[in-house]
């Protein structure tokens, strides 16, 4: 799949977000390695620090589907320029592979490229 199209479905997600709070509304669409997507969009919640990341949650629902090797996520976001996942989105991810490809888009649907290593190079991680 071709990162505009990733983005494309990552800008869909948005739509169905939860910001009554910050009107800051983030889709992200996971591409998972047998071809499935899985959308999120970030949910907030009056106590801050329960609010969930559009990342975490399509990570969450691919999960529960089954899926545990990914290739790539998008993310797209309401505001003005490029938008990257925070930290816990990035470890998140690290969890199943640091060779996942991040597309970041701005508000023109312009896309930056990463590898998840290169926007976490020091993962946290246990000996498995």
């Amino acid at each position: 799949m071709e990162p505009r199209e990733l983005v494309a479905l990552a800008r869909n997600a948005q739509q169905m977000a939860y910001a009554p709070y910050s009107k800051y509304r983030v889709g992200a669409a996971l591409l998972a390695a047998g071809g499935q997507i899985y959308i999120g969009a970030n949910v907030e919640n009056a106590s801050l620090g329960l609010t969930v990341c559009a990342e975490r949650i399509a990570v969450f629902k691919a999960i529960t589907a089954g899926e545990r090797q990914f290739q790539s996520i998008a993310i797209a976001g309401s505001g003005l320029g490029y938008l990257y996942p925070c930290g816990a989105c990035l470890q998140v991810l690290a969890e199943f592979s640091t060779t996942i490809k991040i597309f970041a888009a701005n508000e023109k649907d312009e896309i930056r490229e990463y590898y998840l290593r290169e926007m976490l190079p020091q993962v946290f991680s246990l000996d498995k």
